[in-house]
């Protein structure tokens, strides 16, 4: 298949109707983004299939409806500054960068601690066109990267076994976190707002998602 529009199309209208996507820009967002450019070659024929994909290295692409609830949930507008803990192939940063990216200072850096997957993300990005908007850093990203801090929005790809205390430092006042806290085997999505310093959780469900590995991931 070399055209997968209405494909795209008809994956995104599942998911508006199963209450995943209900955002008029988060649904623009996820017909707009190619997922098929963020796959490996041999997975493009699944590339809108509802479910997580392997992209080497033991990492995984999210399946469609999570990077939906997950976008929904960080709440991102146009010309915020967000991180991401996790670039993967690169897809979820481009999802959240065709919001946030619609004014100037809009700007997405996600940080990827396997250097062969940091590569990969930014040829994807920049093949799919958002490598103006988003930054891969190679790094251990359960760290944060205070160079660009603060940030409106934070959200992390891989399960913590807690919150990372420098995530919290890099939120700004009234930024929103987004990680999956919890094992290799189950985690509760958890949002997190940062007002007058103090925190306020809230847990969003259950999910699955590879390990954090770095200083305030698991010790693998």
């Amino acid at each position: 298949m070399s055209d997968f529009t209405e494909v795209r199309k008809h994956m995104v209208l599942k998911l508006v109707r199963d209450g995943r996507i209900r955002s008029p820009h988060v649904i623009a967002a996820m017909e707009t983004i190619p997922r098929e450019h963020f796959v490996p070659m041999n997975e493009k024929k699944h590339a809108y299939v509802d479910t997580p994909l392997s992209i080497g290295s033991g990492q995984t692409i999210s399946a469609p409806h999570m990077v939906g609830i997950m976008t929904e949930e960080l709440d991102v507008a146009p010309g915020q500054q967000v991180l991401e803990v996790g670039a993967g192939s690169g897809y979820h940063a481009a999802v959240v960068a065709q919001i946030v990216g619609k004014l100037p200072k809009g700007h997405v850096y996600s940080v990827e601690i396997k250097p062969e997957l940091a590569e990969w993300a930014r040829k994807n990005l920049k093949r799919a066109g958002y490598d103006h908007i988003v930054t891969v850093i190679e790094g251990d990203g359960s760290s944060g990267y205070s160079k660009q801090a603060p940030y409106d929005r934070i959200f992390v790809t891989c399960a913590s076994p807690d919150i990372p205390p420098p995530l919290v430092d890099q939120l700004s006042e009234n930024g929103k976190l987004l990680l999956p806290v919890g094992s290799t085997y189950y985690s509760e999505l958890t949002g997190v707002t940062k007002v007058k310093g103090k925190l306020r959780k809230s847990q969003l469900g259950g999910c699955a998602f590879v390990p954090m590995v770095g200083e305030f991931g698991h010790q693998i």
